[in-house]
């Protein structure tokens, strides 16, 4: 019966790929109606789909969201425009071989428009269709063909601004490479969009134009076969067929109409998470001052003498119940919040009269995010705040390139702060903060960016980068400009993300520790069943993993770094430090691709072979570097490193690998730029290049 039913089944349609026949089957259509005589019921039959089919292109523009979300509009557009044109064919063709017989002649459709629509007038008739003309032609089309075209130009010069965003969002960890792939494509295709409105709006536009000119050359041809051909009089022939023109033309331009203001909403639309219906709801009748303003206005052009009294006041009274409505929800919603204030109040009165316990205890966050009052929208769930939702991105990209997890990040609100503040705190010490503005857009100039903007200056907090505080209609012309453009929300994720790479080595206690090694016994159980804790404690293993979170390196290899432990010296297994220059080793592949991603030749900075041989001496002796000769080195290390940056090279120097850790250590806390680097962390299939040289 299984087979049975399985031979039984109906084709898939999807697998089918039926709309792909979509477009063929359309456009030869259209070229059937522009050559082949149709009789008129086929013709109401297109004529109503012609009006139903405008209408639901209407309807789908105005429910969109996003442009996006109707990117094939362009080609619905002209695909529409072809149709009404070979509707017009088609009529003018019945019209004029059959026009004589009578208003249906045409078929009912064009009878209904040129005699109901317009009482029979022709007169009439024309002034109805020339002001649609021009209402289409004049208003809607022109200006959605403006805003294309504007939009179109701005969407491409902003394309490199929009780009480097995106890359700014991906270095910070707020997204990943298939969120980044995906935005990337976003933006060509908005690019690809307003270019092709540009062009499709011309379509609409010389529409308008050939429905002018289509109705005087029925008017005229009609007058010259109904006298000629079929004996009429010149007055009944201009009857005739004026009507059956004038029905034809208001059949084909009420659904242009309809599609042009398609196209107007479509370009004009600003992209947020309602459709155009919502937005104007929401945005119109939210105030309740608006409304009562707005009806003691008609109110009192209500109770003038001689105007339209009735009308009046009960547009007044429909605008005094909306402002009514509106007032109780908005006190009905400040109500709740001054409920819920009270009751935190009572509760924090009620524990504080009580005795002291452990439970008053407070054990320190390892990491927290401290806010001020207009920033807690940015950090609350329940009002869709986008901060939660990049911190958890912060963490997970975190844990895939760094190798463990950080701690969780503790928000609470601080009304000590200003309100537009924050800071972070790494076990309740504060160790960054800055202040930012909700509604607005920080434009970064990353060092190319052209020209001033208007705005609030600053300084961006990670990195102390030129900034600005900008308004929304800004931000394109910050991304044309060269700004690197982001929201509020995401200065402060940035710069979440920039201290917790930072102080990455403080974040990795015992408890991350042993959750690792728990983590590694759980994939690999025999790495480490022999080794940990018997050969070397766990404390050990912590401070060898520290060490080199320390100095920026990854910990994800973990049977590397295990297995070089393993392969210690049993007098060394004791000695964290020696364990991390033998773990260095192992992972120098790792190491050096890090410094010089894509590299075969590494540019490095080098020591000369006088200051290395004291620097090998003080060593060996236990005694330190003499003072004169340390205050020597920083300064021409730190020459040589600006040197190297300025050639574009990445700041590494180069030592034997007795000197090494010494000179991490002496380096790393006066120039953060520098990577020391041993040579035996050097794999052989990479060329080595002094590019510049520390003198004694």
């Amino acid at each position: 019966m299984a087979n049975m039913a399985a031979k039984l089944r109906l084709p898939d349609f999807k697998n089918t790929q039926w709309q792909a026949l979509a477009g063929p089957v359309l456009i030869m259509m259209i070229l059937a109606m522009m050559v082949l005589p149709l009789p008129p019921f086929m013709l109401d039959l297109l004529f109503t789909f012609n009006i139903v089919l405008s209408i639901m292109i209407l309807l789908v523009a105005i429910f969109t969201q996003r442009v996006l979300d109707f990117a094939a509009f362009p080609t619905v557009l002209l695909f529409s425009t072809l149709l009404r044109l070979a509707l017009n064919v088609a009529s003018t063709r019945i019209i004029l071989m059959q026009g004589h017989q009578g208003g249906g002649a045409a078929g009912r459709v064009i009878e209904a428009f040129g005699h109901f629509l317009v009482g029979g007038n022709f007169a009439i008739g024309i002034v109805v269709f020339a002001i649609l003309v021009i209402i289409n032609f004049m208003v809607i089309t022109k200006g959605a063909g403006r805003i294309a075209e504007v939009g179109a130009r701005f969407t491409l010069d902003g394309m490199p601004g929009k780009q480097m965003a995106i890359d700014a969002d991906l270095s910070a960890g707020l997204i990943g490479e298939d969120d980044a792939k995906r935005r990337r494509q976003e933006v060509t295709q908005e690019a690809d969009f307003y270019g092709s409105m540009d062009g499709a709006s011309k379509f609409v536009r010389g529409d308008a134009v050939a429905g002018l000119m289509i109705m005087a050359i029925n008017i005229v041809g009609g007058l010259m076969v109904g006298v000629m051909q079929h004996g009429l009089s010149l007055g009944d022939a201009g009857t005739t067929y004026t009507l059956l023109t004038i029905g034809d033309g208001l059949v084909a331009q009420i659904p242009a109409l309809v599609i042009s203001t398609a196209a107007g909403v479509i370009v004009t639309r600003v992209a947020t998470d309602q459709d155009v219906g919502e937005q104007m709801v929401t945005q119109l009748f939210s105030n309740s001052r608006v409304m009562l303003l707005s009806a003691g206005v008609v109110g009192l052009l209500g109770i003038i003498p001689g105007m339209p009294n009735f009308v009046f006041l009960l547009f007044t009274a429909l605008l005094l119940l909306l402002a009514w409505w509106v007032r109780g929800r908005e006190m009905a919603g400040k109500a709740t919040f001054e409920t819920s204030e009270t009751d935190d109040k009572r509760q924090r009165e009620a524990s504080s009269a009580g005795e002291a316990s452990w439970a008053d205890v407070h054990l320190e966050d390892t990491l927290g995010l401290e806010v001020g009052y207009r920033l807690i929208p940015m950090v609350d769930g329940n009002q869709s705040g986008e901060l939660l939702g990049r911190i958890r991105g912060i963490r997970k990209k975190f844990a895939q390139e760094v190798g463990f997890l950080p701690p969780s990040i503790h928000i609470r609100d601080n009304l000590e702060l200003q309100p537009t503040a924050y800071r972070i705190l790494l076990k309740g010490v504060e160790i960054g903060g800055g202040e930012i503005v909700p509604g607005k857009w920080m434009a970064i100039n990353p060092g190319s960016a052209i020209g001033e903007l208007e705005g609030d200056k600053c300084v961006e907090p990670a990195f102390g980068l030129e900034a600005c505080w900008i308004d929304e209609v800004l931000r394109e012309q910050a991304q044309i400009q060269g700004y690197t453009v982001v929201d509020a929300s995401t200065v402060v994720a940035t710069h979440l993300n920039h201290l917790v790479m930072k102080f990455s080595s403080d974040l990795f206690g015992r408890i991350e520790a042993q959750q690792l090694l728990d983590r590694v016994n759980r994939d690999i159980p025999k790495l480490t069943e022999d080794l940990i804790p018997g050969a070397i404690s766990l404390t050990t293993l912590h401070k060898v993993l520290q060490n080199l979170l320390t100095e920026n390196v990854s910990i994800r290899d973990m049977r590397s770094i295990i297995e070089a432990m393993a392969e210690a010296p049993t007098q060394q297994q004791g000695d964290p430090e020696e364990l991390t220059a033998l773990v260095r080793i192992r992972l120098g592949r790792a190491i050096t691709q890090q410094c010089f991603p894509g590299r075969s030749e590494l540019c490095v900075i080098g020591l000369d072979t006088t200051l290395e041989r004291i620097l090998l001496q003080a060593v060996q002796s236990g005694g330190g570097v003499e003072p004169g000769v340390a205050e020597r080195l920083l300064i021409q290390t730190d020459s040589a490193l600006q040197n190297q940056l300025a050639m574009g090279e990445p700041g590494v120097l180069l030592v034997n690998h007795a000197l090494r850790a010494m000179l991490s250590r002496f380096l790393r806390r006066t120039l953060p730029q520098l990577t020391v680097l041993s040579n035996m962390e050097i794999t052989q299939d990479r060329t080595v290049r002094m590019t510049s040289m520390v003198k004694e």
